[in-house]
C-alpha cells in the first residue's frame, strides 16, 4: 500500500469550500493540526470563474489544498438543475486542480461522491468499479463532473508528478447540513420533516421512494478525520472510498431519526418519488489498511447533527 508521509505541521492549507458542511468540518479538524489555514470567500472568487481562482492562488499559494467545494444536492435538486450541477462542478475542479498545479502546491486533495460508481456495481463499491457500468440516471451529471475530476488528478499526477490524491467519501451528515425541502439530503430532509411533524402533532410522515433502498452513512466529523490522515499518509493514483463500511435500508434508517427526533407517527412512502440507486455500500478494506476506522456510532451521530439542527435553526421550537 502507498505510504509516503506529508508532513501538514507549518504548511499553508487552502480547504475550498469552507462554508459546506464538509469544508467547516475541515477547518474545525485541521485547527488541531499546526498548520497556517487559508480561505477565501464566494463573494471575492467565484471557483467557477479561471481567472480569478488563477489570481488568488498566485497570491495565496497554499502549499495542501483539500478541494471540497461543489455544488450538492439531493435526488431532486441533481435530478432538476442537471446543467449546474455539471458545469459548476467540472469548472470548479479544472480551475483548482490547474491552479494548484501552476503555482507548486505540495499537495492536493479531491474530495469526490460515493455517486461516481455505476448504477449496478457490485457490492460493496470497490475503487476500481468506476466506469465499469451506466450511472444512475438521475445524479448522473453530478457524477461525471466528479470522474472529471478524479481523472484530472490522476492527468497531473501522471503527466507532472504532482502529489494529488482523489478520496470518495459516503453519504455524509452533521452540522451544518442542507436542510432545503426540497434539494437537501436525505438525513437533513428526514430530520427537517420530523421535528416539524413533532411540532404540528402530526400523525404520519411523507417518506420519499420506498424505503427499500440501502445507504451507508458517515458522521462528517469522521470524514474531515480520514481526509486529514490520509493526506498524511497516503499518495497514489488510486482513489480511496471513506465510509462505515456498515449500511442500513432508507425505512429503518427513517425511524431512527424520528426515535431520536422524537417523533411518534406513522411513517408511509411516496412511492411515486424515485428511490435512487438499489444499494451504496462502500468497500473500506483500503482505508481500514491505512489504520482509520469511523468511530461516531449512526445513534450518537444523529443526535449531534439534531442538536446542530437546534441550535442553528433557533425558530425551530422543541
Amino acid at each position: 500500500m502507498p505510504n509516503a508521509p506529508f508532513e501538514l505541521k507549518g504548511k499553508t492549507v487552502y480547504v475550498a469550500g469552507h462554508r459546506g458542511m464538509v469544508g467547516a468540518a475541515l477547518m474545525r479538524r485541521l485547527a488541531q493540526e499546526d498548520v497556517r489555514l487559508v480561505t477565501v470567500e464566494r463573494n471575492e472568487v467565484d471557483l467557477r470563474d479561471q481567472a480569478q481562482v488563477f489570481d488568488w492562488f498566485a497570491k495565496a499559494r497554499p502549499q495542501a489544498v483539500f478541494l471540497a467545494a461543489a455544488k450538492v444536492g439531493g435526488i431532486v435538486a441533481n435530478n432538476t438543475l442537471r446543467a449546474e450541477f455539471l458545469y459548476d462542478n467540472v469548472a470548479i475542479a479544472a480551475n483548482v486542480i490547474h491552479a494548484a498545479h501552476q503555482t507548486g502546491s505540495e499537495k492536493l486533495m479531491f474530495l469526490g461522491s460515493s455517486c461516481i460508481y455505476p448504477k449496478l456495481a457490485p457490492q460493496p463499491l470497490r475503487e476500481d468499479s468506476v466506469l465499469t457500468g451506466p450511472l444512475e440516471p438521475t445524479n448522473e451529471p453530478y457524477a461525471i463532473a466528479k470522474i472529471a475530476g478524479i481523472k484530472m488528478v490522476e492527468a497531473y499526477r501522471s503527466q507532472y508528478g504532482r502529489d494529488f490524491i482523489s478520496v470518495m467519501p459516503t453519504n455524509l451528515y452533521g452540522p451544518g447540513d442542507n436542510y432545503h425541502p426540497e434539494h437537501s439530503h436525505v438525513v437533513a430532509a428526514l430530520m427537517r420533516r420530523f421535528h416539524e411533524a413533532k411540532l404540528s402533532g402530526a400523525a404520519s410522515v411523507v417518506v420519499w421512494g420506498t424505503g427499500t433502498p440501502r445507504r451507508e452513512f458517515l458522521y462528517v466529523d469522521d470524514m474531515a478525520d480520514a481526509c486529514v490522515h490520509l493526506m498524511k499518509t497516503y499518495s497514489s493514483a488510486e482513489l480511496i472510498n471513506i465510509g462505515t463500511g456498515k449500511d442500513i435500508a432508507i425505512a429503518e434508517f427513517a425511524r431512527v431519526v424520528a426515535d431520536m427526533v422524537g417523533y411518534r407517527g406513522e411513517i408511509t412512502f411516496d412511492t411515486s418519488r424515485p428511490d435512487g440507486t438499489p444499494r451504496k455500500l462502500l468497500d473500506v478494506s483500503r482505508l481500514t489498511e491505512l489504520g482509520w476506522r469511523a468511530k461516531t456510532s449512526l445513534a450518537d451521530g444523529i443526535r449531534r447533527a439534531y442538536e446542530a439542527y437546534l441550535a442553528s435553526n433557533p425558530n425551530a421550537a422543541r
